[in-house]
C-alpha cells in the first residue's frame, strides 16, 4: 500500500493564518520534507505542535538529489509532508519534482490549502483578477529579463510577478518601457505583515518610488494590455511595433498586430512607423 504526499500552505507572514489542518499533518506525518529545517521549527513551536516524523530538508541545491528518496519513502507507504518557507509548494518554490515523480508512481497528492502571496496581492491590487498568469521571478539580468517582458507585452491577462527589492525599480522602468508608461500596476510589500504596503499607480509613477529604496518580500501586479478600438497616439504605435522588432518580429507582421490590437488600420501604424523613421533621420537623437 502506497503512502500520500501532501502539500502543506504555511503563513506568508501573520503566523494567525496558518490552516487549522497544518498542525495535525505536522504532528502526525511520517516524514517532513521542509524547505528550512530552521524556519520549520518556529513554524512548529508558534503552532505548538510536537513532529513525530523524521525531519529533512528540501529545497531548491537539493530537490534534484532527494526526490528518488523521498518518492520510495511515499512508496512504501509514508506519509510525507512537504512544506516551504511561505505559501504553496511547487509555486515558485520546491515541489514540483517531487509531484511529479509520485504522480508517476500512481501515488496520492493532496494538499493543506492556506496562504499565497500570488492571491492575496491579486486580491488587493484593485486590477481585474478575472483572468491573470503568474510568471513567478524575471531573469536577473537586463537583456534576458526584457526578452521575458517582451513575449507578454499583449497579455491581456492580469500578470503576477515576485522580485527582489534590491531589483523593484529596474524591473519597473522595464515594464513602464515595453508595457506602456500608463499600464496600471500595484506593488505588494509584506503582504500581512507589520509594515504590509500596497502602493498603486501607473509603471511610471511607481519607478521614482521604488528608486528610493524599497525592503521586504515584493509581489507585482500589472494590468493586461488593453484590447479593442484605442485612442493611441503615434507614438505609442512606434512604440510597440517596436517591442515586437525587438522580440523577432518582422516590421510587417509587427505593424499588422499592432494595428489589430489597437483596432486600427494597418497603414495609420505603418504612416506612424514612416514618419518615425524619417524623423530620425532628420534628427539622429529621435533614433536613439
Amino acid at each position: 500500500m502506497t503512502g500520500t504526499l501532501v502539500l502543506a500552505g504555511t503563513p506568508i507572514g501573520e503566523i494567525a493564518d496558518a490552516p487549522p489542518r497544518l498542525a495535525t499533518e505536522l504532528a502526525a506525518a511520517d516524514v517532513i520534507a521542509a524547505e528550512d529545517t530552521r524556519r520549520l521549527r518556529r513554524l512548529t513551536q508558534a503552532l505548538e505542535v510536537q513532529p513525530s516524523g523524521r525531519i529533512v530538508s528540501y529545497f531548491e541545491g537539493n530537490e534534484a538529489a532527494r526526490t528518488p528518496e523521498l518518492a520510495e519513502a511515499l512508496a512504501g507507504g509514508a506519509r510525507v509532508l512537504l512544506v516551504t518557507d511561505a505559501g504553496m509548494p511547487s509555486v515558485s518554490d520546491p515541489g514540483y519534482r517531487l509531484v511529479a515523480a509520485a504522480v508517476e508512481r500512481g501515488i496520492k497528492v493532496t494538499a493543506v490549502p492556506g496562504p499565497s502571496a500570488v492571491l492575496t496581492a491579486l486580491a488587493v491590487s484593485g486590477l481585474p483578477v478575472d483572468r491573470f498568469c503568474f510568471e513567478g521571478f524575471l531573469p536577473r539580468k537586463g537583456g534576458e529579463r526584457r526578452t521575458r517582458l517582451r513575449e507578454v507585452a499583449d497579455e491581456r491577462r492580469t500578470l503576477v510577478y515576485f522580485e527582489a527589492p534590491h531589483r523593484l525599480d529596474d524591473t519597473l522602468a522595464a515594464m513602464a518601457e515595453i508595457f506602456g508608461a500608463d499600464r496600471r500596476a500595484a506593488v505588494c510589500r509584506e503582504l500581512t505583515k507589520t509594515y504590509e504596503e500596497v502602493k498603486r499607480g501607473r509603471l511610471e509613477e511607481l519607478v521614482p518610488w521604488a528608486a528610493e529604496g524599497v525592503r521586504g518580500e515584493i509581489t507585482i501586479v500589472v494590468e493586461g494590455a488593453p484590447s479593442g478600438p484605442q485612442d493611441l497616439g503615434a507614438e505609442e504605435l512606434v512604440r510597440r511595433v517596436r517591442v515586437r522588432e525587438e522580440a523577432g518580429e518582422r516590421r510587417k507582421e509587427a505593424i499588422a498586430a499592432v494595428a489589430a490590437d489597437a483596432g486600427l488600420p494597418k497603414r495609420e501604424v505603418f504612416d506612424a512607423v514612416v514618419a518615425a523613421k524619417n524623423a530620425a533621420k532628420t534628427d539622429p537623437s529621435e533614433g536613439k
